[in-house]
């Protein structure tokens, strides 16, 4: 990366700010959502001594995806003893799979715990974030117009953030209640309503077993059938919790055999695939021992290799579709109309609420024209052949940009929190190295991106993912690219982001006079900055 005085014509001049009315706030480093990646991010730089730092939040309060769904049932599927910050361990947990208020309750705490609430700023939905070349920053605007100058962007927006609504003709027009499972309205009385559930995906597969008890009838539209292992659950008792209390090296012991434990099902995913055969016989049994009926044991058994698609974990769901008031519908949408569903072969199924238990956009999270790096590159424009990121964390062409829970970062077989924490402390040890060597602004050397990338698809092309006959949201819809997972063990994505390597990067050096000197703007703190 080239020093200003030696930028081509085209970048030559700094990006015009973004509109919008008051003074600028500015910090050196901007982070975006308070899920778990915003959370440690702003704990982790804390922690390290840094405090110029802001976190902009959509809505009202903090929790990132386990604020906004808040369906019945929701529950986190990795359990909680491992599925939490390891800075942070909440001796508490009522459940071994900890139901989303509680989830939402201990980010809540983490939030205050760490004092974070100074560097708030809820309410402040992203717009667009622009690199401005020249001045060496990123410019934000926010949707009601406020702006804000930044050094660094952090993306902690997740993966899991946008909601997918699929493609039916004739939508529009339903004149019942319709919904998406992370909207859920609590204020729509279900019982006695005849009830329509479109998709069986980890959300469904809560939610179905919660309501079907209380509606009048509830037809599940099914494409294909995801393969559900039984659920390891149960309560926490108050002597183990009691125990964890007074000697937490007990509650260490227990999340290190959870995470061990998990780490073996790699050798299925990625190292043998054809050891997911035993894994599946377990889920065959599983649907044996809980629904009778033979015709719909085959309606619900997938005829792909277990793993290829996520796997669902659920003592509860088979039961529920087994109900007298639960049909299976296989037949395929044709469209929707006022008051019904219509199916391919002519049938109608008459529903007065949809729920859409469709997932998210999990291969493009982030929207057209939310982040605009050199030249005004879209990073969906420079993820058009599939999104890609350096460890997935930092993307060629978009300098001083770190994605938490980037591309292929995601994964099928453990806890999140655990990769979220590796890249927290890469960025951490960027940040470090940019203060050492002088540098205003690092973007990875587009070799460097190539080269990892392959290496990824490599490995993944011969994982269970690839190789197990489906098609799932893990691969990218245009390429056929598996964007979304870690091909191995946490512990070799933990030992590949461990150290920096400023060699992986171009470079900027750093500028005499701060680019967030211009009259009118404000510090994070709320000082005003001389011009």
């Amino acid at each position: 990366m080239n020093a200003p005085a030696d930028l081509p014509p085209e970048l030559s001049t700094a990006v015009p700010f973004l509109q919008g009315p008051g003074p600028a706030e500015h910090c050196d480093i901007a982070i975006i959502g308070t899920g778990f990646a915003g959370l440690a991010m702003a704990i982790r730089l804390k922690q390290s001594g840094r405090h110029d730092f802001a976190i902009f939040e959509k809505a009202a309060a903090v929790g990132g995806t386990w604020r906004d769904n808040h369906y019945p049932g929701c529950a986190c599927d990795v359990q909680s003893h491992l599925y939490s910050f390891s800075f942070a361990p909440n001796p508490d947990w009522s459940r071994m799979f900890s139901p989303q208020p509680e989830i939402r309750a201990y980010l809540e705490r983490c939030t205050d715990q760490f004092r974070l609430r100074p560097h708030l700023r809820l309410n402040h939905e992203l717009r667009r974030a622009a690199w401005d070349e020249a001045g060496g920053t990123w410019q934000l605007e926010m949707a009601d117009g406020k702006r804000v100058r930044a050094r660094v962007l952090v993306s902690g927006m997740g993966g899991l953030s946008r909601p997918a609504y699929p493609d039916i003709p004739g939508l529009d027009r339903f004149r019942g209640e319709a919904f998406h499972s992370q909207h859920w309205n609590h204020g729509y009385a279900l019982a006695g309503k005849r009830v329509a559930v479109i998709g069986t995906g980890a959300s469904a597969i809560q939610f179905v077993p919660q309501i079907a008890p209380q509606v009048a009838h509830l037809d599940l539209f099914q494409r294909t059938p995801p393969w559900i292992m039984p659920k390891p659950d149960r309560r926490v008792s108050a002597a183990e919790r009691w125990l964890f209390r007074r000697l937490p090296f007990a509650q260490k012991l227990l999340r290190t055999g959870i995470y061990w434990t998990l780490e073996s099902r790699v050798l299925g995913f990625v190292v043998h695939p054809g050891l997911m055969k035993v894994v599946e016989r377990i889920a065959r049994r599983h649907i044996r021992q809980q629904i009778a009926d033979p015709a719909l044991r085959a309606t619900v058994t997938p005829d792909y290799t277990i793993g290829c698609k996520r796997v669902l974990i659920s003592n509860d769901y088979f039961p529920a579709l087994a109900r007298a008031n639960v049909d299976v519908v296989t037949a395929g949408i044709d469209r929707i109309e006022a008051d019904a569903i219509v199916m391919r072969d002519g049938s109608r199924r008459e529903a007065d609420c949809i729920i859409f238990g469709t997932g998210f956009h999990a291969t493009d999270p982030i929207p057209r024209g939310a982040i605009l790096g050199q030249r005004g590159t879209d990073l969906l424009d420079a993820w058009r052949d599939g999104a890609e990121a350096y460890l997935g964390t930092t993307v060629a062409g978009f300098p001083n940009l770190f994605l938490v829970v980037g591309p292929n970062t995601g994964l099928g077989h453990s806890s999140m929190v655990f990769m979220i924490e590796s890249q927290v402390n890469y960025i951490l040890g960027a940040l470090k190295a940019m203060g050492e060597h002088g540098v205003q602004a690092i973007g990875v050397r587009p070799p460097a991106q190539r080269d990892y990338n392959a290496g990824l698809q490599r490995r993944l092309a011969r994982a269970v993912w690839s190789e197990g006959g489906c098609v799932s949201w893990y691969l990218d819809p245009k390429s056929g690219k598996n964007t979304t997972l870690w091909p191995g063990f946490t512990w070799q994505f933990r030992r590949a982001t461990a150290r920096f390597r400023l060699a992986d990067y171009e470079t900027r050096p750093l500028m005499r006079t701060a680019p967030a000197a211009q009259a009118g703007e404000t510090s994070s703190a709320g000082q005003a900055v001389k011009a």
